[in-house]
């Protein structure tokens, strides 16, 4: 890969996409072992919203989700022989904090991240995150599209 690149943020959100982009992390990260990986998920907080407030225990299964995922992932790349990992649970716009605020909080010289799981309809209304961050993010973007092995 590139050189230059030394801490990659990685989006997770569960989507196959992203864990394309993630395997691919994994890959660049055991060509550079001075490479650090850091798995950032984003809990949109409009989809925690009730009348009422936030639900509190759609959000903690949420958590709990999260981490489990975190844990595979961390264990996937601790086998390949990546020893530095960081993973971040944010709470917010998707776009906005892989865009803007995770990079300004974490320094990443690259986002690696899926390409979009939505559909026409889907991007129109809401619009893609991968598309945003693209047109957005303080740091070098690439988005996956393709299997580790293509």
């Amino acid at each position: 890969m590139f050189p230059q690149y030394k801490r990659i943020l990685v989006p997770i959100d569960g989507s196959d996409e992203a864990y394309l982009a993630f395997k691919k992390a994994v890959q660049a990260a055991t060509e550079d072992t001075s490479r650090q990986l850091i798995l950032a998920h984003v809990i949109d907080t409009r989809s925690l919203q009730t009348p009422t407030g936030f639900d509190g225990d759609f959000s903690e299964e949420i958590l709990r989700q999260t981490r489990a995922v975190f844990d595979d992932y961390t264990a996937y790349a601790k086998d390949k022989g990546v020893t530095s990992i960081e993973t971040v649970i944010e709470y917010g716009s998707p776009k906005m904090m892989i865009a803007k605020e995770l990079p300004k909080k974490y320094h990443p010289d690259l986002i690696m991240m899926g390409a979009t799981g939505l559909n026409a309809v889907e991007r129109l209304f809401i619009g893609s995150v991968s598309d945003y961050v693209i047109r957005n993010a303080i740091c070098d973007v690439l988005v996956v599209r393709t299997k580790d092995d293509d």
